[in-house]
């Protein structure tokens, strides 16, 4: 039988450690499930949550991952609730991005009117996407050069979502929704504040109906997509 071929890397990158599980967790356990690589890079330890301590999300955050079939890292930028939009920032993702070498990377969308650690970890990520390419950059010369090939948004709520057309990833393969609710269900601290689980469910099952889908996540890409023909291209959300 003949092996089928490794699936290149995805990387996600989240400001505190309950982000990528709430923002685009089902589209996590999709890829891993499918046997893709995933690495998760928290770049706070939620230190200036309401709810939980460092080391307890520090754990959940571990959790979750290995739930969904990931590993993760955690990197100190300038805290939790303090995040600056800098080139060293910029540099330092870069460097992640070159070690790892992904083709997807995910990061949270670029609307404002969200948590500020949201849109200027977006912003830091686009511009590292970037930089990784660049082979001229003396503070990433240890590492070559990587041109990832899509960087797509994610919301971690309503009011992060781009006023662009999404691309909706199908949800309802069996064991997905479970692996995504398990993985928001490990950050039990922050279910202190508000039931984030339903409120994420309840979106993925209103974005899957329209698509005439049990459940669905939106992606927002940086860039138009580029495919080799129609024939890679399944179904749109609408019913002609």
């Amino acid at each position: 039988m003949k092996t089928p071929p490794s699936l290149p890397p995805l990387l996600a990158f989240g400001a505190h450690p309950d982000d990528i599980e709430f923002g685009c967790g089902g589209v996590i356990a999709r890829e891993a499930a499918a046997g893709r690589p995933v690495h998760f890079v928290i770049c706070s330890r939620g230190e200036a949550g309401t709810n939980g301590t460092p080391a307890g999300r520090t754990a959940e955050a571990k959790a979750a991952a290995r739930i969904l079939g990931a590993t993760v890292e955690f990197i100190a930028l300038d805290g939790d609730a303090h995040l600056e939009v800098k080139a060293a920032h910029a540099l330092k993702l870069a460097a992640i991005i070159r070690r790892l070498r992904p083709s997807v990377v995910l990061a949270p969308s670029l609307e404002p009117n969200q948590h500020p650690d949201h849109h200027r970890l977006g912003q830091l990520v686009r511009d590292a996407s970037r930089l990784a390419r660049y082979g001229g950059l003396r503070e990433l010369k240890r590492l070559p050069a990587h041109a990832i090939g899509q960087l797509f948004f994610y919301a971690v709520s309503p009011d992060a979502e781009p006023a662009t057309q999404p691309v909706l990833i199908d949800l309802s393969a069996p064991g997905i929704i479970a692996a995504w609710t398990k993985s928001m269900e490990a950050h039990a601290s922050q279910l202190r504040t508000r039931n984030y689980v339903e409120f994420q469910l309840a979106r993925a099952r209103v974005c899957g109906m329209g698509a005439g889908l049990e459940y669905a996540q939106p992606l927002y890409p940086n860039d138009p997509l580029v495919f080799d023909s129609l024939t890679a291209l399944s179904w749109a959300a609408r019913s002609f």
